[in-house]
């Protein structure tokens, strides 16, 4: 499986606009694509303006199929618009376990 570990920071005056159109991706791509397996959306304990998405797709291709979809279009725009106090870090992942067999 292939997953990603994202990590931003918001506007704390934006923090409600962020909140919405995160939920949005979140649920849509929960909800709307069978080749996403998991996305999680956390926030740090220590900073509310800091968040983690943990997402997990059957392969990159998964992923691309994701970056087309209308709810993430919502996301890219909120984002466009300065939601974020700077472009936020991804790391890309394989994921260990559970094994690849044990996802559904």
């Amino acid at each position: 499986m292939f997953a990603l570990v994202v990590s931003v920071r918001v506007k704390p005056e934006r923090r409600e606009e962020f909140l919405r159109a995160i939920e949005e991706d979140a649920r849509g791509s929960r909800e709307d694509e069978p080749n996403c397996l998991r996305f999680d959306v956390l926030q740090d304990n220590a900073d509310p303006n800091h968040y983690f998405f943990y997402e997990v797709y059957r392969n990159e291709e998964a992923l691309k199929e994701h970056t087309d979809a209308p709810h993430y279009q919502g996301w890219r725009a909120a984002v466009e618009a300065g939601v974020l106090e700077a472009p936020g870090e991804v790391t890309r992942c394989h994921t260990v376990f559970p094994p690849d067999e044990q996802w559904q």
